[in-house]
């Protein structure tokens, strides 16, 4: 960041550095809406905006700061809220015309976290239908382009998040991730996402929970100290306690690069091994797990997870044909087929699969392997349906991502050092359940010597 570029690419913590120092909150929403209106157009990213509140937010956010009172650090920070997390107010559809008119009169509870601490909150980001697709489009508001190329997808389903940040249509963004749906989009666009273990972002009233325990709330920011800065706040008061944690001084890392000899693409696996190589030559130990098998169970188990989830909720809506796109009636189907049975039995494998990634982090400390299994494949379609010349079904760009989410571990995904004029590649760091604060100090001390952000274009 120079002294001549746009309030609207400050991260979160340089603006609280320039707020102490006299700079105005209302002058920096009054930016960022400026370039939401000359940004947003052709990328999609914002569907509800909501302007007048924000400078109302930011006027009463430069009245603290002028009184020496900020509620926080984060105090008169532009943020964005994924459409399936609720805001008081302002619409929240969920992606899906079942939920188009549907405005809450309360915060869920990250959200309020949010307000209290005098973060902004600019607006929703829009997301595929019910979130458990890993492309952003729906019937609703339409598709959502990738910063870096508009015709190809940012990934999903926080597709609208990164899309705003990695503009600097916000500082970061708050999402879900009951999949990976952080951690990809985050990959796609070369931003820092986090997903946290399991209960450590309490949420409160929200959306049904059709992915169960499975989908967790984090943020998306440019950089690693943004993600910190906003855990701070949504996960008090668990976060000071995961953070008290020390990272090992050498610490243990496996990494996998690849999961069941799934196919990666060539562009990304050479990325990751050139990172991998960079790390060992750092001092890190690195060992090559290949084959990778452990999480090879949990391809038969995220269909019933989802496809049930989405039955389930489907039943709360007699109205739902023809309501809902074509691939969200056919999950529903699937999940109609299946029985009790098989769900106990997915808890199950979960349960296998538990054990068996117990006794791998009580070897390393950390697992790496690459975020997403393909780049980016244009905006407007579901998937890729060919990896590395292999035919791949809709979850084969995803095969990294959705064991996290079933093991309710920490992981992190960090934008690579790529060449000049190549799109943004991801590397995953994954830690044991709790391990939260180990994996954040990791980051924090290789971010700028393994890990580093870059702008689609130069603000």
């Amino acid at each position: 960041m120079n002294d001549r570029a746009p309030l609207w690419a400050m991260s979160a913590c340089e603006f609280a550095r320039a707020f102490a120092d006299g700079l105005s909150p209302r002058a920096v929403i009054e930016a960022t809406l400026s370039h939401i209106a000359a940004t947003n157009p052709r990328l999609n990213a914002i569907v509800t905006l909501d302007a007048s509140g924000a400078l109302a937010a930011a006027d009463a956010s430069a009245r603290r700061w002028h009184d020496g009172k900020p509620a926080s650090a984060l105090d008169g920070v532009p943020v964005t809220v994924k459409d399936n997390i609720l805001v008081a107010g302002l619409r929240a559809t969920w992606g899906s015309k079942l939920y188009r008119d549907f405005v809450p009169d309360e915060d869920e509870l990250p959200v309020r976290r949010l307000r209290e601490a005098g973060a902004i909150i600019l607006g929703k980001t829009n997301v595929p239908e019910f979130t458990v697709h890993g492309y952003t489009d729906n019937a609703l508001f339409g598709t959502t382009g990738n910063p870096w190329d508009p015709a190809l997808t940012p990934g999903g389903s926080s597709g609208g998040a990164v899309a705003a940040v990695a503009t600097g249509m916000c500082a970061f963004a708050l999402c879900t991730d009951g999949g990976g749906s952080i951690r990809r989009p985050a990959a796609h666009t070369g931003l820092v996402g986090f997903k946290p273990s399991r209960d450590t972002v309490v949420r409160g009233k929200g959306f049904p929970a059709i992915l169960g325990e499975f989908e967790v709330i984090g943020p998306i920011a440019r950089g690693v100290e943004d993600v910190l800065a906003a855990m701070e706040v949504i996960a008090a008061p668990a976060w000071p306690r995961l953070m008290a944690a020390p990272l090992p001084p050498r610490p243990r890392i496996a990494y996998a690069p690849t999961f069941g000899g799934a196919p990666v693409d060539p562009f990304i696996r050479d990325v990751i091994e050139r990172t991998i190589a960079e790390a060992r030559a750092l001092g890190l130990d690195v060992e090559t797990l290949s084959p990778f098998t452990l999480a090879d169970p949990l391809e038969a188990v995220w269909p019933v997870i989802s496809q049930t989830g989405v039955a389930w909720l489907l039943e709360q809506h007699p109205a739902w044909q023809g309501q809902v796109s074509p691939a969200i009636a056919e999950m529903e189907a699937a999940g109609r087929r299946l029985s009790a049975r098989d769900y106990l039995n997915a808890l199950d494998q979960v349960a296998a699969l538990r054990r068996s990634f117990d006794a791998l982090f009580a070897q390393y400390d950390f697992l790496i392997t690459p975020c997403a299994a393909a780049m980016p494949w244009p905006a407007a379609e579901s998937h890729p349906p060919v990896i590395d010349g292999q035919p791949v079904g809709p979850r084969g760009h995803a095969v990294f991502t959705a064991i996290v989410n079933a093991l309710g571990l920490p992981a992190m995904s960090l934008p690579c050092v790529i060449p000049d004029g190549a799109l943004p590649v991801g590397l995953q760091v994954i830690a044991g359940r709790d391990h939260d604060g180990p994996l954040a100090r990791f980051a924090r001390e290789y971010e700028g010597r393994l890990f580093v952000h870059r702008w689609p274009n130069s603000p």
